[in-house]
């Protein structure tokens, strides 16, 4: 009886993952800043993001995998991340925008090490 429960909890995640239902983190779990404490790169960054583009890196508006999962699961595609220029660094350094299809931003300055949802 326990095997077969076992095996119906794993078919019911992999049929909801298959259709996009989250069973992972939710926004609560995810701390905010607000748009105007971000640094003046991440401030320009977003405006970029939201206008689209032109960005200055080849590498701006590629999948963001979240194979961490520090941000809420969403189906593969969901995400793009975009480098948040870091002066004095003469490649693309630590800090990047995550945008979420439904027009949410996460910042992250530690290179996916952590997350904080953009608050406008």
């Amino acid at each position: 009886m326990k095997s077969y429960l076992r095996f119906l909890l794993v078919a019911w995640l992999a049929v909801g993952s298959a259709f996009g239902f989250s069973f992972g983190r939710d926004d609560a779990a995810v701390d905010w800043v607000l748009a105007t404490n971000l640094p003046r790169e991440a401030q320009q960054t977003l405006t970029l993001i939201k206008t689209g583009g032109p960005f200055p890196y080849s590498r701006d508006g590629i999948i963001f995998g979240n194979y961490e999962k520090r941000l809420p699961i969403k189906k593969r595609g969901y995400y793009a991340e975009y480098t948040v220029k870091t002066p004095g660094r003469r490649d693309r350094g630590p800090r990047r925008i995550v945008a979420g299809e439904n027009a949410e931003y996460y910042y992250t300055d530690d290179h996916y090490q952590s997350f904080r949802r953009i608050r406008e």
